[in-house]
C-alpha cells in the first residue's frame, strides 16, 4: 500500500502529462523496472536499454546523436527523477515541506522527460515508416479525416514548438479520441489525462549534430522511422479498454 501512495503523490506534481494513472502504469511496465528500494515508500528507476543498435536509425538520425541522446540526456532525466523521488520522500519523512514548490516543479520536468523519452525511443526504429494499420489507422481516419491530414497537423505542431519540446500524438480518455498536442519543455501546454502514444522530440539535442537549425527537415524525415505497429501496441496496452 505504501508504494501505491508514493506513486500517487509523485503523479500529483508531474505536470499535465502526469495525470493520475499514467506514471503509475509506466512504473509497473517492463520499460522502467525498479533497481532498488530506498525504503518501503519509493522505488528507483533504471534507464531502459536502447532497443536497437546506435546506428540503426541512420541516415535519418546519426549514431552519435542517438548515443548522446540516450546515454546522456535520457539517462539524466532518469537520474533526476530518482533524485526527486528521494527528496520528496525525505520531505515526508521529516515533515518538512518548505521546498515542495520547487520539488514539484523538478518532479514534473524529470518525470515527464522520462515518460516522453521512453515513448520516443521505443516507437521509432529501423525498417519502419509508412502508415499505421488496424485499429490505429481506423482511429486516425475517424479523428483526423485521413492519415495525410493527421501527419500535416502533427508535423506542423512539431515544427512550431516554441524553443524546446515535443510533438505528441495522444489518447484523450474522456472523449475517447486521438489528439495532436504540443509540449514545451516536457510538461507545459499538454492536456490533463492524455496518454502520449507517439512523440517527436524537437529539443535540439535530438537532431542538431545532423540537421543544425533545420528542424523542419528533421521532422519530415522522422516519418521514415516511426514504428507504427509499436505505436498501436501502446494504444491497445495503455489506452483502449479490452
Amino acid at each position: 500500500m505504501s508504494n501505491e501512495i508514493s506513486r500517487r503523490e509523485a503523479i500529483g506534481g508531474a505536470g499535465a502529462i502526469g495525470a493520475l494513472g499514467i506514471l503509475s502504469r509506466f512504473f509497473e511496465s517492463e520499460a522502467l523496472a525498479s533497481t532498488s528500494t530506498v525504503n518501503q515508500s519509493i522505488n528507483l528507476l533504471e534507464l531502459p536499454a536502447l532497443p536497437y543498435a546506435e546506428d540503426a536509425l541512420e541516415p535519418v538520425i546519426d549514431k552519435e546523436t542517438v548515443r548522446i541522446h540516450h546515454d546522456k540526456h535520457f539517462a539524466g532525466y532518469v537520474a533526476g527523477l530518482n533524485k526527486d523521488l528521494k527528496n520528496l520522500d525525505q520531505a515526508r519523512q521529516s515533515d518538512s515541506f518548505e521546498s515542495v514548490k520547487q520539488l514539484s516543479r523538478d518532479l514534473a520536468f524529470n518525470a515527464s522527460g522520462v515518460v516522453l523519452h521512453w515513448i520516443y525511443f521505443s516507437t521509432i526504429g529501423p525498417n519502419a515508416g509508412g502508415k499505421p494499420a488496424g485499429k490505429l489507422d481506423s482511429l486516425i481516419r475517424r479523428d483526423f479525416g485521413s492519415f495525410d491530414t493527421f501527419w500535416k497537423q502533427f508535423s506542423a505542431a512539431s515544427k512550431t514548438v516554441e524553443a524546446s519540446g515535443w510533438g505528441v500524438l495522444a489518447w484523450e480518455p474522456f472523449s475517447q479520441k486521438l489528439l495532436v498536442l504540443q509540449a514545451e519543455k516536457h510538461q507545459n501546454l499538454t492536456s490533463w489525462g492524455c496518454m502520449p502514444i507517439m512523440v517527436c522530440d524537437v529539443w535540439e539535442h535530438a537532431y542538431y549534430l545532423k540537421y543544425q537549425n533545420r528542424r523542419a527537415e528533421y521532422v519530415d524525415n522522422f516519418a521514415k522511422i516511426i514504428d507504427w505497429p509499436e505505436v498501436e501496441k501502446r494504444l491497445e496496452k495503455y489506452c483502449i479498454s479490452k
